[in-house]
């Protein structure tokens, strides 16, 4: 199975995964995979942190691996380098996870591989957000919707 990187496939990811394992979960609010959890806590996801050093992030209980993790998950989203997916993706493959996502900066062919070949789908280099905010419509909670439609440009007073 080919690594998704369309529009069609990574809306289909997006409709239809409800719980996200996001591995690498900062409490630190600046950091961009607590950012990227909350806008989707925000937009209906459920977010099961996994960060061993946390007890709690985004008032969900943190999780030491995605093997921890009670229940099902859809996707396993990764802000680990890439030399730390691999175990990552044979954790997803063994939670029966569907999908494996590499967030921006990140790819790895051999975990690609692992996923692909057990039949989950795989993103690479892309953020979850970013990609949910594109296709489905969030870009104006990020700030970029002003409310305003105009060609006429403001005046600038000297």
């Amino acid at each position: 199975m080919p690594q998704i990187d369309d529009i069609a496939g990574l809306r289909r990811i997006l409709t239809r995964s409800r719980v996200i394992a996001v591995v690498g979960l900062s409490a630190q609010w600046h950091r961009p995979s607590y950012f990227a959890a909350k806008y989707m806590q925000q937009h209906g996801y459920r977010i099961v942190p996994v960060n061993p050093n946390c007890t709690e992030v985004l008032g969900e209980r943190c999780y030491p691996s995605v093997a921890a993790i009670p229940g099902p998950v859809d996707i396993v989203d990764c802000f680990r380098k890439p030399g730390e997916i691999v175990p990552l993706a044979r954790e997803a493959v063994a939670k029966g996870a569907k999908v494996l996502w590499m967030q921006l900066g990140i790819r790895n062919d051999e975990a690609a591989g692992i996923a692909s070949d057990a039949g989950l789908d795989v993103v690479a280099d892309r953020c979850v957000k970013i990609e949910h905010a594109r296709i489905m419509g969030g870009l104006n909670w990020a700030g970029v919707n002003t409310g305003v439609i105009s060609a006429k440009r403001p005046v600038v007073e000297t």
